[in-house]
């Protein structure tokens, strides 16, 4: 591969929001991110709303029980709202990504036997091919990690592209 080989994307914002939304990624409350959290904060909750109704049968030595649940239930609550706060930043760039890719009139991945650039209307990201970690491939989509990090949707390209495209990624990356 001593050429210069060059793909035009043709990127759709449905193509990319299938694949970054998929599941329930986007979800606040249920993404993979927050889930767990999610259901630890409502049995914590379901648990100190339970001891709140038979805060009365508890004796004096006992009503410590219910200020740790408490505790338990605020601290449930903050790591919540600090996962919940990470996935609508995370949401935020992603929208703010899209559109951008949505507006833009050139969209090319361009490699040869050194160099891997991405070409966002006329904004480039050159990386040598020892600059990435880990790529990956699907029947959905290719994710390239390393100094840039990339995710190319099957549907952007023309199939002969995305054959191309992964046959190199898979030799000119090391996993």
């Amino acid at each position: 591969m001593s050429e210069e080989k060059v793909i035009v994307l043709k990127p759709k914002r449905p193509d990319f929001e299938e694949i970054y939304f998929s599941g329930s990624q986007g979800s606040l409350f249920f993404s993979s991110t927050t889930r767990g959290r999610t259901v630890t904060t409502i049995v914590v909750g379901l648990i100190l709303l339970i001891m709140f109704f038979f805060k009365d049968d508890f004796t004096k030595e006992k009503f410590g029980i219910l200020y740790f649940a408490s505790f338990l239930f605020l601290l449930c609550a903050v790591f919540l709202s600090v996962s919940i706060n990470k996935v609508s930043r995370w949401k935020k760039q992603v929208n703010r990504y899209l559109t951008k890719l949505e507006n833009c009139k050139i969209y090319e991945i361009t490699f040869d036997q050194n160099f891997f650039t991405v070409n966002i209307d006329d904004e480039k990201e050159t990386s040598e091919w020892k600059d990435f970690e880990y790529f990956d491939s699907n029947n959905e989509f290719i994710t390239v990690e390393g100094k840039y990090s990339y995710m190319f949707p099957r549907k952007s390209m023309s199939e002969k592209d995305y054959n191309i495209l992964k046959q190199v990624l898979k030799q000119n990356i090391k996993e």
